[in-house]
C-alpha cells in the first residue's frame, strides 16, 4: 500500500514481487557461503523503477516479532541493489539481533518499505501517525521510525515522540525542546501480501 501522498511511482505487483524475491535470494545466498553479486539479477532486464536510487528498508519477522530491521533512509543506491543490501544487513548485521541462522530462513517473513524523500516539518502536529515515518534530530542524536511502527505500537502522536527520543539515547521529553523532525511517508509490502 501506498503511505501518505508524496510518492509518485508506486510500485507494480511484479516490481513488488521481484524485490522480495531479490530480498530473500540476498539472505539465502549469505547462508549458503555465497556472495550477493552472485544472485544479482541482469539490471538490463529491470524496470526504471527498480534501478533509481531510492531510501528503503529491509524488515525481518519471525512468528510476528521483529526479527531484524536495516536501511536507508536516504536514496544511495539503486532500489533493487539496496534491497538486496539491507536484506542481508537485516539478516546477518542487525546488532539487536544474533545473524540468522540456515533453519530460520523458511520461518521469517520479508517486509519491504521503500521510502519517498524526508522533508523538514515546522511542527510536530503536521506529523501523520500511521502515515507518515518521523526522524528526530538533536544535536548529535537521530532516530527514526517508519510509518508503520506507531500504528503497529497503538501509539499515538505523543507516544511516538517519546519512544523516537528514547531510541535517539535521549530522555523521554527531549523531543518537547530543540528538536528538528522529517517526515517521510512508505511504499509497504511484504511476502504475506502475496
Amino acid at each position: 500500500m501506498i503511505k501518505g501522498d508524496r510518492y509518485t511511482m508506486p510500485l507494480t505487483k511484479e516490481e513488488r514481487r521481484l524485490l522480495l524475491s531479490l530480498a530473500r535470494k540476498a539472505i539465502k545466498a549469505i547462508i549458503e557461503g555465497k556472495d550477493i553479486h552472485d544472485v544479482e539479477p541482469e539490471t538490463s532486464s529491470l524496470s526504471p523503477t527498480l534501478k533509481k536510487k531510492m531510501g528503503v528498508f529491509v524488515t525481518l519477522h519471525k512468528n510476528q516479532e521483529l526479527r531484524g530491521c536495516i536501511g536507508y533512509i536516504l536514496p544511495m543506491l539503486p532500489l533493487w541493489q539496496a534491497v538486496m543490501e539491507n536484506a542481508r544487513n537485516a539478516a546477518f548485521r542487525d546488532p539487536r539481533f544474533p545473524p540468522l541462522g540456515p533453519k530460520e530462513l523458511g520461518q521469517v517473513d520479508i517486509e519491504i518499505s521503500v521510502l519517498t524523500p524526508p522533508r523538514e516539518i515546522s511542527d510536530i502536529s503536521e506529523f501523520r501517525v500511521g502515515t507518515d515515518g518521523i526522524i528526530l534530530k538533536k544535536g548529535p542524536y537521530q532516530a527514526v521510525f517508519l510509518p508503520q511502527v506507531a500504528t503497529e505500537q497503538g501509539w499515538d502522536r505523543e507516544t511516538t515522540m517519546r519512544y523516537l527520543s528514547m531510541k535517539a539515547g535521549l530522555d523521554p521529553e527531549a523531543w518537547r525542546r530543540d528538536a528538528r523532525f522529517e517526515t517521510f511517508q512508505a511504499e509497504v509490502f511484504s511476502e504475506s501480501d502475496y
